[in-house]
């Protein structure tokens, strides 16, 4: 089915009945997707009065209480608000849904013990091309992902000089199939995080960061239309779910 989308006042025809989703479902088990040394999401029904709201055991709902962590538990969008000391939230900064974006494919490359992704790889990958969203996909790219336990293991992130090269490109929204786009344990730094967001000028308050997505390997690298959905909390972060369109020829 072919729809057509008016995107910063340019026209774009879509499969729209041919959506990717690019989340992780947030599951209460303990090979839920997990990171930043947190326990695995709870769902699990409220008790009102001594007794379990659930119909299986005999209430006429279920009515379920859900605990977890956006930015350990799942696919998440994040704000500035992620590292200032000035509350932001994502439910304010990010106002706009609809956005042109371009898949790439990196493979992180070793840097001393760690895996890295650089300028040049970003540059390669992305050219001359002129685009709102960036979707990393890493290399290997495997299911696993949709289960990894990622706390302790130093996972592939970005250089600071790679977030800058975004940022100057007019990247405005990032999304990467890792747990952060900076390293585990960096003693705070977050230096691409700090690159991105512009937190040493002009606070890029309409930028956003999403983590924890999974492109499946039919999604070949390209252009699409990406509608990046949230959930409307006033947190820095929240659960979220994008979504690729293809576009007609």
């Amino acid at each position: 089915m072919k729809a057509v989308i008016n995107v910063n006042s340019r026209t774009y025809a879509i499969h729209i009945d041919q959506p990717i989703d690019i989340s992780i479902p947030l599951r209460a088990a303990n090979d839920n997707v997990n990171a930043w040394y947190i326990e695995a999401p709870k769902i699990e029904p409220a008790n009102v009065d001594g007794m379990t709201i659930s119909v299986e055991e005999g209430a006429s709902v279920n009515f379920n209480n859900i605990s977890f962590n956006p930015h350990g538990h799942g696919t998440h969008t994040e704000c500035v608000g992620h590292i200032t000391e000035k509350p932001y939230s994502i439910n304010k900064c990010l106002k706009q849904f609809f956005f042109v974006a371009e898949v790439i494919t990196v493979a992180p490359e070793k840097l001393g013990d760690d895996f890295v992704i650089s300028a040049k790889q970003l540059r390669f990958a992305i050219g001359n091309k002129k685009r709102e969203a960036i979707i990393i996909r890493t290399m290997p790219n495997t299911k696993e992902k949709l289960t990894q336990q990622y706390s302790n293991t130093n996972p592939p992130y970005l250089l600071e000089e790679a977030a800058i090269y975004l940022k100057n490109k007019g990247v405005k929204h990032l999304l990467i199939d890792l747990p952060s786009v900076d390293k585990e344990k960096d003693d705070g730094e977050l230096l691409a995080h700090h690159a991105f967001w512009n937190t040493s000028g002009k606070i890029r308050t309409d930028a956003t960061i999403t983590e924890f997505i999974f492109v499946p390997n039919k999604v070949e690298d390209g252009k699409y239309i990406l509608n990046l959905q949230i959930a409307p909390f006033e947190n820095d972060a929240s659960p979220s779910k994008p979504i690729l369109y293809k576009l007609y020829d």
